[in-house]
């Protein structure tokens, strides 16, 4: 009988440990982008500015609002960016690596930017 309770208690364990893991690891990869509709662009985690993040893997998807502004992220590895003219929402998976990450709204560049390190 004892031995039946601590499976039980060793597969409840490991279920409910599981289902923690999972949705945070799910909801600690995603990044959210967005340039527009005025001048401002960002890249938040959580609802918080990114400013460093460990290396791996994340889905970014970015929203952009505005015709006249585009969202290009750059660093080690990493060369994407949405069109000037589109509008809509564009998801990107991407691996970061150790480094210093940059993005952009490229006709803007000198007052829409903002970076973030891998470490």
């Amino acid at each position: 009988m004892n031995r039946i309770r601590i499976a039980a208690a060793v597969v409840v364990a490991a279920l409910v440990g599981g289902v923690g893991l999972a949705s945070a690891a799910a909801h600690a990869t995603t990044l959210k982008g967005v340039v527009g509709p005025g001048f401002n662009i960002t890249l938040t985690s959580a609802g918080k500015k990114v400013a460093s993040l460990k290396p791996g893997k994340y889905t970014i998807v970015i929203s952009d609002k505005s015709s006249i502004h585009n969202f290009h992220l750059s660093g080690p590895g990493v060369n994407k960016k949405t069109s000037v003219a589109g509008t809509g929402t564009t998801t990107w998976k991407v691996t970061l690596k150790k480094g210093t990450y940059k993005y952009v709204c490229d006709p803007h560049a000198t007052i829409m930017k903002g970076s973030f390190k891998v470490k």
